[in-house]
């Protein structure tokens, strides 16, 4: 398994092209991001050829899923974020499906798999996996639709596409369902990407109740050769942080 440092847990006052030239410097060969908006993404892509630091994944501009009636913007802001991933040399772009809008579950689940489904042409045409993201509703999200992984894995399947996958955050999910070693090998085909934070807390993996270590190990021997992204909080500097990690679990 690989590990990427999201820029705006680690280094998020930085200039941006700083905090990838910190993150090289750190000994991490990737990194990821959100809101790509006010970058410019020329220069993004220049930096992380010259530090060495792929930028693997960044956000679609708009999360809205949930209701039909938005599905035509959504898929205009896909678009955009798609040619914004291609000049930024990332390959994978995350969308959060949306609020749960009390309408009922099966049209809601619907929405976002028709959804999903229209977006198919628009990744082909750029090459870009597009990952939805179960989330947590106790602790992070309050009033998000989708919480479960066994749901979002579902959409996938009913999706249909190479391009369209699951981002599973182990923090999240511990939160809301468990049985994480289970839910991620029994998945693996419909799973591009892993997030990671100790809980409670969202700190370092140390720093909670999970075992990392074994994770991490059973995840390796199934064969995942894709990137889980430190996506935590850290309580020392970032310098010493990262440099915990690496020695713990590297």
């Amino acid at each position: 398994m690989k590990f990427d440092v999201p820029v705006p847990c680690f280094y998020g006052k930085l200039d941006f092209c700083d905090a990838i030239r910190e993150i090289g410097k750190a000994g991490f060969d990737a990194a990821e991001t959100y809101d790509w908006k006010t970058l410019d993404l020329e220069k993004v892509k220049n930096t992380c050829d010259e530090a060495g630091v792929k930028l693997i994944s960044m956000c679609t501009s708009d999360f809205n899923l949930t209701e039909p009636e938005n599905r035509e913007h959504w898929l205009r802001c896909l678009d955009e974020s798609c040619k914004a991933a291609n000049r930024a040399g990332a390959d994978m772009l995350i969308t959060q499906v949306g609020a749960d809008t009390a309408k009922e579950r099966e049209y809601q689940h619907e929405s976002i798999v028709s959804g999903l489904t229209a977006a198919k042409p628009v990744l082909e045409k750029y090459g870009v996996t597009l990952m939805i993201e179960p989330l947590n509703t106790i602790v992070d999200h309050k009033g998000y639709y989708l919480t479960s992984s066994r749901e979002a894995f579902d959409i996938i399947r009913e999706t249909d596409s190479p391009f369209v996958k699951v981002v599973f955050d182990i923090y999240h999910q511990q939160i809301t369902e468990g049985n994480i070693i289970p839910n991620i090998l029994n998945n693996l085909d419909l799973i591009a990407h892993l997030h990671c934070a100790g809980h409670p807390g969202r700190h370092e993996l140390q720093k909670g109740e999970n075992n990392y270590k074994f994770i991490f190990e059973e995840i390796d021997k199934a064969g995942y050769e894709g990137y889980c992204g430190l996506e935590y909080s850290p309580t020392v500097s970032p310098e010493e942080s990262l440099a915990q990690f690496r020695k713990d679990y590297l």
